[in-house]
């Protein structure tokens, strides 16, 4: 597929999900995040990360993200992965986007416990991850960036390379500069300013200013 036709491709398949974004995930009021913070916007990411339809969205913008961006960076991606249960859809979605794309990208998928399992294996990273790969860590939703810097700090504790980071929402509230500080660049499909006005079409009623 020529570059041209790809990104019309992309835009087409970006829209439709932040369409399904709108319609099942995102909600407007008062709510108290994760993070202590009071927000009047909240997103469920993973009503939209759990879903058939947008999984398959979700697998195919990401990796053509990803693809970009390791090209770009000049880099190679191994696995892909982060901390349980925000990345755990997306990264499987994205590793079997990258298998379809062609069954020569070995690309695989991997979680990151939020503590280290007590029996068995004792692992605090699980599927398929090996020290020395090279890896994309994702994350559905960022605020401060919490989750994803843990999921980073044990895939370095274990020998991993983080090659850069790509999220479904940055919610524009320092998380994204949080981890750039550490030296991983951010990719985020969708931005809070992209969600504001959204219907279920994935149209904006906002008016430019």
């Amino acid at each position: 597929m020529q570059p041209q036709q790809t990104d019309v491709k992309l835009q087409r398949q970006k829209s439709e999900l932040l369409g399904i974004l709108a319609a099942k995930s995102v909600r407007h009021g008062t709510f108290r995040l994760s993070s202590g913070a009071i927000s009047d916007l909240y997103v469920d990411a993973k009503q939209t990360t759990s879903d058939p339809h947008a999984a398959l969205l979700v697998g195919a913008v990401g990796w053509e993200i990803i693809k970009q961006a390791s090209d770009e960076l000049g880099v190679r991606v191994d696995s892909i992965g982060g901390l349980t249960m925000g990345a755990d859809w997306m990264a499987l979605s994205m590793a079997i986007a990258a298998h379809l794309d062609s069954d020569l990208n070995n690309v695989k998928a991997f979680s990151v416990r939020k503590d280290v399992k007590t029996h068995g294996l004792q692992k605090l990273i699980e599927g398929n991850f090996a020290p020395g790969d090279s890896v994309v860590v994702v994350d559905d939703v960022i605020t401060t960036g919490d989750s994803t810097i843990k999921a980073i700090k044990a895939i370095e504790e274990a020998k991993g390379r983080v090659a850069f980071v790509v999220v479904l929402v940055d919610r524009e509230e320092g998380g994204r500069k949080n981890i750039e500080d550490l030296g991983h660049k951010v990719v985020p499909i969708f931005t809070r300013a992209d969600l504001i006005g959204v219907d279920a079409s994935g149209q904006s009623h906002i008016e430019a200013a």
